[in-house]
């Protein structure tokens, strides 16, 4: 347990920044979560309704630290090749 003030301060904010991380991480998931499962149904419509706004919310997580950029670019490159594969299809 933290007993300098500055330590106190500092567990305080780790555990403010830990909640809105987790926040938006589980909005990312989920997202991600339902574009795969349209992309496994065959959904062409949802994809290219949704990928954009996909991109979006990925892309503004790498940007604000939540998570890394190269996990970012990642994540995006993945989804649109699934998206081209489903439409290919």
């Amino acid at each position: 347990m933290a007993t300098h003030k500055d330590a106190i301060k500092r567990n305080r904010q780790n555990i403010k920044r830990k909640a809105y991380n987790k926040h938006f991480k589980s909005q990312m998931r989920t997202a991600t979560k339902k574009f795969r499962k349209a992309a496994a149904d065959q959904d062409k419509e949802f994809l290219a309704q949704n990928f954009p706004t996909l991109v979006k919310l990925i892309q503004k997580l790498a940007q604000k630290g939540i998570i890394h950029k190269n996990q970012a670019n990642r994540r995006v490159s993945r989804l649109h090749a699934l998206m081209k594969k489903t439409n290919a299809a």
